[in-house]
């Protein structure tokens, strides 16, 4: 059984994820009140003509897959030989700047990328595609109404925000000429004594009691990403407390299709500080599974990120890995 003052040294510093999540936590408080002034959103900053990236085979990593773990990528794939692309394709950019950082767009030319249109198996174009937290999803083919678009554009950001917690990109118009955004200044938040008294319950042992005030913190304010981290380390200590490693691991060797067993010795992977098996097991579970088992071992995966937080390579990779799975 695992002790009750366990902790997670040498998988998580909770100090040093609070350094690591400042920008992003700083972001999402700007965003905050921009919408407040009527202002535009707030993210990582970068200039308007960054909104739209035109992307090959190789820098589909990069540009893609690892962009949309921040903000959801919208894919265009056309050709210039292609009239309704030539429809489609300016709506677009100008979507694309009037959203203003909430999704950005990757054009691909199916002439000189079709690797890529096989990928993901297009079947004529224009044909519009996303890719969110390292997951591809059709969207829709031809020159669609752009009410259409919209509504689509909507329902997207809506997802990447409440499944992902992708809160967009700032646009800077000053980054246009080469100089740096200035830093935002953000005032101290009304949680930091709920946060502190967390932290101090997590060391302590005190699951239970982080948990809850982890949760009153997001009850008031659900973006809040030190709490979402933070309540994803607690719960996964609690959801190990009680196991007995040795049977967990028997099970997981032998029962390779049991999802729950996986799912379990993922989490005991994650608290040992095995942070790239604890990955790849569940990464390897989506890969063999379908329906909602794979669903159940995609999200726990998931969650599991949200305890060693996005800033991480590590989770970097597994994004990568886990979108190669789903493809």
């Amino acid at each position: 059984m695992q002790p009750r003052n366990m902790s997670m040294s040498g998988v998580v510093d909770l100090a040093a994820v609070k350094a690591a999540q400042e920008a992003k936590a700083k972001a999402e408080q700007a965003r905050a009140e921009a919408a407040r002034q009527g202002g535009g959103a707030a993210g990582a900053a970068i200039s308007p003509s960054s909104l739209v990236i035109d992307v090959d085979e190789a820098g589909f990593e990069r540009e893609v897959l690892q962009r949309s773990t921040e903000v959801p990528v919208v894919i265009d794939f056309w050709a210039e030989w292609c009239e309704p692309c030539k429809q489609l394709s300016p709506l677009l950019d100008r979507l694309a700047q009037e959203y203003n950082g909430r999704f950005l767009l990757a054009k691909i030319d199916v002439d000189a990328n079709q690797m890529l249109m096989q990928q993901f198996g297009v079947q004529g174009i224009p044909a519009v595609f996303a890719v969110v937290a390292g997951q591809a999803l059709p969207l829709f083919q031809g020159a669609a109404p752009e009410a259409q678009i919209r509504q689509t554009l909507d329902q997207l950001i809506q997802v990447g925000e409440e499944r992902f917690g992708l809160t967009g990109l700032v646009v800077d118009p000053g980054a246009e000429d080469g100089q740096a955004p200035a830093a935002a200044e953000v005032p101290a938040g009304p949680y930091d004594a709920l946060l502190e008294a967390a932290v101090r319950a997590l060391d302590a042992g005190d699951l239970a009691g982080a948990v809850q005030a982890y949760r009153n913190v997001l009850s008031d304010d659900p973006a809040n990403t030190e709490a979402k981290l933070g309540l994803a380390q607690a719960e996964l200590l609690q959801r190990v407390q009680g196991l007995d490693p040795q049977q967990v691991r028997k099970d997981a060797a032998d029962k390779p299709a049991d999802v729950q067993a996986q799912i379990a010795a993922a989490d005991l992977d994650l608290v040992g500080g095995h942070v790239e098996d604890a990955f790849g097991r569940l990464i390897d579970t989506v890969r063999r599974t379908a329906g909602d088992d794979r669903d159940a071992a995609r999200v726990r995966l998931l969650e599991l990120f949200e305890v060693v937080g996005s800033d991480d390579p590590r989770v970097t990779a597994a994004r990568t890995a886990l979108a190669r799975v789903l493809f």
